[in-house]
């Protein structure tokens, strides 16, 4: 059964981390010398599959004792929020461009470039995170997925516009202290029960 509420926290966590992640900044690479519409397809397409193979490793999660994984959730999320706060940034990557612009060429490069440079990402692993403590892949998945569209249409249309108003540390931070939250929830229903 479907969570609106599952769905938007998921979606407000997922939003917050992936927004400062190096995937918005490849995307806004790759949005301003290719047509957008193609870029976003491949891009969401590579998220589409992030989030599915998340879905189904926090699923895994939730066949172990109630306890064990939220202890397990609760130090996951303490470690993707010092994650957050702690990490360097990183210099934009240098994106290949395709040999022309059709939309096979420019979907499939915005495919690979998000494939390959999310696999275990932070935000892959909150996902899983997030399903098995809630237990609703559905919900989960849903709000994930539509989180990171969200991000790469921000980044491949307005990246650096929104980056002018919002200070991406402050995006970071707020991301790292909502990530503390959770872990501190997981971490009392472990003790707790």
């Amino acid at each position: 059964m479907f969570s609106f509420t599952v769905a938007a926290v998921v979606f407000g966590v997922v939003f917050l981390a992936e927004l400062p992640d190096k995937t918005a900044l490849a995307g806004l690479m790759l949005g301003t010398r290719y047509r957008a519409s193609y870029v976003f397809v491949g891009v969401a397409a590579a998220f589409l599959v992030h989030v599915a193979l998340a879905i189904a490793a926090g699923s895994v999660l939730t066949l172990l004792p109630h306890r064990l994984v939220q202890a397990i959730v609760g130090v996951l999320f303490l470690a993707g929020a010092a994650v957050l706060l702690f990490k360097k940034d990183d210099d934009e990557e240098e994106v290949k461009k395709p040999a022309d612009q059709s939309f096979w060429k420019v979907s499939g490069a915005g495919f690979m470039m998000i494939l390959v440079a999310e696999f275990g990402d932070l935000t892959q692993i909150m996902t899983a995170n997030l399903a098995a403590r809630y237990g609703d892949p559905v919900s989960v998945g849903i709000g994930a997925v539509l989180a990171l569209w969200a991000v790469a249409a921000l980044g491949i249309l307005g990246g650096r516009t929104l980056m002018r108003f919002v200070p991406l540390k402050l995006i970071t931070k707020i991301a790292a202290c909502v990530m503390i939250v959770l872990a501190g929830f997981s971490l009392y229903e472990a003790i707790v029960g």
